[in-house]
């Protein structure tokens, strides 16, 4: 009987998660990626294909991973906004590799439409009850709700500069959040 690869798999994504939003697709390497997992190289195409596959693998994992930590609630548009803010901070490498994919990967995975099309439904579910405006296509709900989320990781270095405190800062994180979080409201009430 073969030994469980599990464990294998495991430090292998794991690594490729590292790599991937360091480096992106383009500039990581499955040599680097190999030595950190501590696995023979070859391993990886056994257990992922291609370096590019496993690039789409990890996208997915950490956008599934994400869709479980953060549950979606189209009915509370301005929490759910807020609860991925808080997330996205823990965790800063979503947007990294998020990023490394809209410029490397430009055509949607399957998974990652799938992803989008519950949050679409729950929305336009959520404008026919009326919680949610009916003035905005549930695609631009969505997209704003996202682009609002991410602004402030999003705003260049020099804006972030001209903040009151400083841009990492406790006190700006949630001062941003709350505003942020009251946009959201605004705009995403019916």
């Amino acid at each position: 009987m073969p030994p469980d690869a599990t464990a294998t798999k495991r430090r292998l994504l794991g690594a490729a998660y590292s790599e991937f939003a360091q480096y992106g697709l383009a500039g990581a390497r499955v040599d680097r990626i190999a030595e950190i997992a501590q696995v023979n190289k070859r391993l990886i195409y056994v257990h992922f294909g291609n370096k590019a596959d496993l690039f789409d693998i990890v996208v997915a994992k950490s956008l599934a991973d994400l869709a479980e930590a953060v549950p979606f609630n189209a009915n509370d548009l301005s929490r759910y906004a807020g609860d991925l803010f808080d997330y996205l901070l823990e965790h800063p490498q979503v947007l990294r590799l998020t990023g490394w994919a809209r410029l490397e990967r430009p055509e949607p995975t399957a998974a990652e439409v799938d992803a989008y099309r519950p949050k679409i439904d729950a929305i336009a579910s959520a404008q026919h009850s009326n919680s949610v405006t009916k003035g905005i296509a549930p695609t631009d709900v969505l997209a704003l709700v996202l682009g609002l989320t991410t602004a402030w990781a999003s705003a260049s270095p020099a804006l972030q500069s001209l903040a009151p405190e400083a841009p990492w800062s406790p006190e700006r994180l949630r001062g941003h959040r709350a505003a942020m979080t009251a946009a959201v409201q605004a705009f995403a009430a019916s």
